[in-house]
């Protein structure tokens, strides 16, 4: 039972955001690292991230049924009562906001909650009926590594809005990769993506849009003196191999299924890369 209400959080998801809420928070103490602070931020985004994502479950439970890689979770497989899981979340976010507003800072809360808004009562019943959803979805992702940062800063400032900024342009590609990949899919469970919508080429011009987006916010951060050049050269290093996977999909005959899953891997390695760049940039200010 442990394991299905563990699964039902979507641990995936709350580990790949615990990885940019790291790098906010260690950019933040820009070598002056607090442990306690550390673990309350941790345990307490950790906490509310998993509670939306129970609440996602909730909503989607006739959509995940329809689609082949969501129809085994447990509440659209009816392994949780849609009732259990209702008060499973409920307790998860009263969790998280408790330790985030009395063991790190009240802006860490209110941005935290704000994720939690949009994407429990925005993106999740939105991504039903426009194809504007993923870009919402992305502002609800782009919050974690917000987070960490103001645990630490308690204020909302340039170093926080670059990251916000970095995080939801990188989303939308991945996501948009994601819909090309899983085309049929969505279109078997109704789900209006872009690629459904305007067609493959037009998603891949948002694609190759948001990439440049990506490579311009990255840099933002250098510009603005929060890290040094060891960050600069990385960040430019992926943000140009991440562009030139995106021109590759324009090629004559390419085929669109591989290259999006190539496209998908390869934003992965840049959050996790970027990541760690940002984190070492904040421990050792180079």
């Amino acid at each position: 039972m442990f394991k299905i209400y563990y699964n039902l959080t979507k641990p995936g998801i709350i580990y790949g955001n615990s990885i940019t809420a790291i790098a906010g928070f260690l950019l933040a103490s820009q070598g002056h690292f607090d442990f306690k602070l550390f673990v309350a931020m941790l345990a307490g985004l950790s906490l509310v991230i998993a509670s939306a994502c129970v609440f996602n479950n909730i909503y989607d439970r006739e959509i995940d049924r329809k689609m082949e890689r969501t129809r085994h979770r447990a509440v659209a497989a009816g392994l949780v009562l849609k009732r259990n899981a209702f008060v499973f979340g409920v307790v998860l976010i009263i969790l998280g906001a408790f330790i985030l507003r009395f063991h790190t800072t009240m802006t860490a809360l209110l941005v935290a909650l704000f994720g939690f808004f949009v994407y429990v009562f925005l993106y999740t019943p939105m991504k039903h009926r426009s194809v504007h959803a993923t870009l919402v979805g992305a502002l609800a992702g782009a919050v974690p590594p917000v987070v960490g940062y103001t645990a630490v800063s308690n204020q909302l400032d340039a170093g926080a809005i670059i990251l916000f900024l970095i995080l939801v342009a990188w989303q939308m590609p991945h996501f948009y990769a994601i819909a090309i990949r899983r085309l049929d899919e969505y279109a078997e469970a109704h789900i209006p993506v872009l690629p459904i919508k305007k067609g493959i080429r037009t998603t891949k011009y948002y694609i190759l849009f948001y990439v440049m987006l990506y490579v311009l916010a990255s840099v933002m951060l250098f510009g603005f003196h929060l890290v040094g050049y060891f960050y600069l050269v990385v960040a430019l290093l992926l943000g140009l191999a991440w562009l030139r996977f995106a021109v590759q999909g324009f090629r004559s005959g390419i085929d669109d299924r591989k290259w999006a899953r190539k496209m998908f891997f390869f934003s992965l390695v840049v959050l996790l890369v970027l990541s760690m760049a940002i984190s070492i940039s904040g421990i050792m200010r180079i």
